[in-house]
């Protein structure tokens, strides 16, 4: 990223860059919002919307920023991020580490004013780690109020699983408390979208989507990590030296796929983004058979910064 920010002094670089690394579509438009790909970066990249300009740059048709919170946090002890290059897969246990949703907001606003990129920014949001579970809804309030005006659309996370107790809000009763009271804010003013974990169960996937139709939301990213650890090449004593975390890339495929597949038939009519081990063209098309858009994370740190590029060509 550094190499990319050099680039700012000198228009006929990041002219180059962008031409090289933007593919020239297809568009898509969704929720009002006109993408200028599929292709998008799944939140956890760049979690203080530091780096939307190279971003854009490598022709990302959108970037999700966050997971923000209200307050700054640190996350999760070091180390926190393993690689697994047998798998092509990460663990990670970050634990939502940011510099708090203000500041992620004024960046994103300073981006707008000097920028006239088409990129459609998504913010992410979640609840401080010692935030108690029952007053979950003011932390999403607040990230909801902070970022409302610089953000394109909205995703609530309740679905990490690095922070303690954050996946129990994917129950009944929570998800209704905190997407009913931010649908009460939104009042439809942005695309509000859920982003649930693969470990879920079928009865718990169909709650999903009652909750999805109750609260009225326009769509569900699907998936978070797994907490899994089944199937992997990397040798089981290394991988259990990494301790806890979430697992994503390559191993994340299927699991996230069959969630994918499950809400599509539950509910066909909502738009799904897709997320979780998509590397190839291949990937990508066999999810935008279902899903309206594509998200990539760990595909983006193997694969490197052509994938965009890459994916649309083969998607062609």
């Amino acid at each position: 990223m550094d190499s990319l920010r050099a680039a700012d002094g000198i228009p006929p670089l990041r002219d180059f860059l962008r031409r090289t690394y933007t593919p020239p579509g297809p568009a898509k438009t969704l929720w009002g919002l006109s993408f200028r790909n599929s292709v998008g970066l799944g939140a956890g990249f760049d979690k203080n919307a530091g780096y939307l300009e190279e971003l854009d740059t490598l022709g990302f048709g959108f970037v999700e920023i966050g997971t923000v919170t209200p307050r700054p946090q640190p996350g999760n002890e070091r180390p926190r991020l393993f690689r697994l290059p047998a798998d092509k897969a990460l663990i990670n246990r970050m634990g939502f580490n940011n510099e708090g949703v203000t500041v992620a907001a004024d960046r994103i606003r300073h981006w707008r004013e000097r920028t006239r990129s088409g990129l459609v920014v998504g913010g992410n949001i979640g609840k401080n780690k010692d935030t108690p579970n029952e007053e979950a809804w003011k932390d999403y309030e607040q990230c909801f109020r902070e970022l409302h005006d610089c953000v394109d659309y909205f995703v609530v996370n309740v679905s990490s699983p690095n922070t303690p107790g954050l996946r129990a809000l994917q129950g009944k009763e929570a998800l209704l408390e905190i997407l009913s009271k931010v649908q009460d804010l939104n009042q439809g003013s942005r695309p509000l979208l859920l982003k649930i974990a693969p470990d879920l169960g079928p009865d718990q996937l169909d709650d999903i989507v009652r909750i999805a139709d109750e609260t009225k939301l326009d769509g569900i990213v699907a998936t978070n990590t797994t907490i899994s650890r089944e199937g992997l090449a990397t040798p089981a004593a290394r991988v259990a030296s990494m301790g806890s975390g979430g697992l994503s890339g390559v191993p994340l495929r299927k699991a996230s796929g069959d969630v994918l597949r499950h809400l599509h038939e539950r509910a066909p009519g909502l738009p799904l983004i897709a997320s979780g081990g998509i590397f190839t063209g291949r990937d990508a098309r066999e999810r935008l058979e279902v899903a309206a858009l594509v998200q990539v994370w760990t595909g983006f740190i193997y694969e490197g910064p052509a994938i965009v590029r890459k994916i649309c060509r083969e998607l062609k």
